[in-house]
């Protein structure tokens, strides 16, 4: 078993890598943990103050679960994914059930960053983006799938996303074993990883 962490800043490309490399190896081989999926449940906040939850903190993750999580996973164990919905801001009742595989990806912007879950990947890689081009891609996808207006968006980027960046997601950076520019453009760099994770698999 192969367990890499994939890291990077919001709108980076992470997610464009991890389709590519699942897309390569077969869905059959791979398993995909979204960091989004641990986030704390705020179900015991007041629905007024969800809104000011700082989810590019370290402290919004339940990195506990999420560790016991994979060292099941490696040990051959089934786990049930939570769910997490960003419209409620809480964990949802149902979750997905997931089975051990050949290669374990754990995704997100600081999947690098708790030390106990870096000590279990084999593979540790950072993709890195332009910061003016990862602002579009937030731009675009927080007004398309969560109903954010622009100006709300540049808010949160000016006032969380790029300190959060800059504090906790870019220092991330030197625990990476590769680092993919460019994010899911970067064809060479996938076909790198991918080849690495077909040698490692044999």
């Amino acid at each position: 078993m192969l367990i890499i962490g994939i890291a990077g800043g919001t709108g980076s490309g992470k997610s464009t890598v991890v389709r590519k490399i699942v897309e390569s190896l077969g869905e059959n081989e791979v398993v995909v943990l979204p960091q989004d999926s641990y986030y704390k449940d705020s179900s015991h906040v007041p629905v007024e103050e969800r809104q000011n939850i700082n989810f590019d903190h370290p402290d919004a993750f339940e990195w506990s679960l999420l560790a016991q999580h994979v060292a099941d996973l490696r040990n051959g164990k089934c786990i049930e994914q939570p769910i997490y919905s960003y419209l409620t801001c809480t964990r949802q009742a149902e979750t997905i059930h997931i089975e051990p595989r050949e290669v374990i990806i754990i995704e997100g912007i600081l999947a690098l960053c708790d030390e106990e879950l870096r000590n279990m990947m084999d593979l540790k890689v950072f993709v890195d983006a332009d910061a003016d081009e990862r602002l579009i891609r937030v731009i675009q996808r927080d007004i398309i799938e969560r109903g954010r207006t622009a100006e709300d968006v540049m808010k949160r980027y000016i006032g969380v996303l790029k300190p959060m960046h800059n504090q906790f997601i870019e220092p991330c950076k030197r625990y990476a074993d590769l680092i993919v520019p460019e994010g899911g453009n970067n064809q060479v760099a996938i076909d790198i990883l991918t080849m690495y994770v077909k040698k490692n698999l044999q």
